[in-house]
């Protein structure tokens, strides 16, 4: 293992804290590396592969979906900068190869047009992004993509933690540093709050601000934290009142298996990405009692308790086949499944509870795999099961493809992968923002580096503590 960022650079005054440090974390992190079974390690690489090899080298911008050709995501593009960092870690490339993509990205985007222009000739405007850029020249790909304030968000939260990973005193990892703060200093919340105190879903310059605020446990925490730690447009905490005024509507299950409930999985994972909840509460947690990270904990065993309920009578579904969330499916059609008319999908939210629920017994391996950190011990079995059962066809170059459908072995023509004779449907995609997260979130669970990491970055400390959080590593 390499030496602990803590130990890296580190004043001689705060020498022997650090050590200290050190040895705890180095003892806890071997102690959750040896419990992994080799296979982590394969899917940790090949999923960081998926970024490094597919990412545009010029302007660091990395595609929605391999090997269909596509167009970048930003939010992919803030997975990808996450991914480098580990990376380096895991010895896969080197820091100066980690700095290179880095410093092409963060110059591209730091460049990067931003203007009020109708069509493809921007970027991106006050700071933020367009959900979708073209590949090659970095402009909104086509008038219909919005301007996006939760995909600009994960692009920023990739973005921060390279300014906190790139500490050192050599020029280029200054200019990371410089480039960073730059793009999240451009970024103006308090224009997207078109309803204040909320902020917008997104913008278009055709239209103007969707109908829709960001309210409600979902995926947006992360939007509301960068939001209230911005150091040049902020808002105001009411904005993270606002947030949760209505999470009751949300609230699932009774006694130790009550969360904030979400149907697709990857609610209860991206924001998780980048900051550490562990034993930190907000107003509201602290009445219910438990942390955000346990919210996500038992969410994890919801998915699995559906999975074993089985309502649709679906193949495989199980205790140690399960996971549903936001991914691709084989066709727009229904079909005749098991006595009843069930509408099959290609990309759609797919989950469990709440009145979104949506099922068509398509399974997406990152809903297990992403969730590593919250229940171990019945994650590490999913995912042995998934490849152990069916890794001939859905496990690849890049690790897991983004979904698989055990139940549907119709011949009516695909829009989106294959039919295996016995076996199923496969997608032949990877997407970014599902790759995104199995790697940033097995390296959480092996050495809490992305974690540690951004403990350290002042725009989520202020943003949390703005937010009302208190406890845990905020406390130190």
């Amino acid at each position: 293992m390499s030496l602990p960022l803590a130990l890296r650079r580190t004043p001689q005054v705060l020498a022997g804290l650090a050590l200290v440090v050190s040895a705890l974390f180095s003892g806890a992190a071997a102690a959750r590396d040896n419990q992994l079974p080799p296979l982590f390690d394969q899917l940790e690489q090949r999923t960081f592969d998926f970024f490094w090899d597919t990412a545009n080298p010029v302007n660091g911008l990395v595609p929605d979906r391999y090997p269909t050709p596509s167009f970048s995501s930003v939010a992919a593009v803030g997975f990808g900068l996450t991914a480098y960092p580990i990376g380096v870690e895991r010895g896969y490339i080197t820091r100066q190869q980690a700095r290179d993509r880095t410093l092409a990205t963060l110059r591209f985007f730091r460049n990067a047009p931003q203007g009020a222009a109708q069509g493809t000739s921007t970027s991106g405007y006050k700071g933020f992004f367009y959900h979708f850029l073209d590949m090659k020249t970095g402009l909104r790909y086509n008038d219909n993509v919005e301007l996006s304030t939760v995909d600009t968000a994960l692009f920023l939260a990739g973005a921060l933690f390279s300014q906190s990973y790139f500490d050192g005193d050599d020029a280029s990892e200054q200019e990371i540093r410089k480039l960073a703060a730059e793009i999240y200093a451009r970024v103006d919340w308090t224009w997207a709050q078109a309803r204040k105190p909320s902020i917008a879903l997104g913008w278009h310059p055709e239209s103007g601000f969707i109908g829709y605020d960001w309210k409600g446990y979902n995926e947006a925490m992360l939007i509301y934290v960068l939001a209230l730690g911005s150091p040049s447009h902020p808002v105001q905490p009411e904005a993270w009142k606002a947030w949760t005024s209505n999470y009751a509507k949300s609230l699932e299950g009774k006694g130790d298996k009550e969360h904030l409930g979400f149907p697709s999985m990857f609610i209860h994972q991206y924001s998780h990405v980048w900051i550490d909840f562990r034993n930190i509460r907000d107003e509201y947690m602290r009445e219910r009692g438990y942390d955000y990270f346990e919210n996500s904990r038992r969410a994890t065993y919801a998915q699995r308790d559906y999975a074993i309920s089985n309502p649709l009578r679906c193949k495989g579904y199980g205790p140690n086949v399960w996971g549903i969330t936001a991914s691709d499916g084989p066709v727009d059609k229904t079909l005749e499944y098991e006595g009843q008319k069930l509408p099959f999908r290609t990309y759609a939210a797919r989950g469990i509870g709440g009145l979104k629920t949506y099922d068509d017994c398509t399974l997406a391996p990152t809903a297990a795999a992403a969730s590593l950190p919250f229940a171990p011990e019945i994650v590490i079995p999913a995912v042995l099961e998934m490849k152990q059962r069916y890794g001939d066809f859905i496990y690849d170059r890049y690790g897991f493809l983004d979904a698989f459908n055990p139940s549907f072995d119709y011949k009516v023509p695909l829009q989106q992968g294959r039919v295996v004779a016995g076996k199923g449907w496969v997608d032949n995609d990877y997407l970014g923002i599902d790759q995104g997260p199995i790697i940033a979130m097995t390296e959480n669970y092996r050495s809490d580096l992305v974690w540690r990491v951004m403990r350290g970055n002042p725009a989520i400390r202020r943003g949390l503590e703005r937010a009302g959080f208190t406890g845990g590593w905020l406390s130190k």
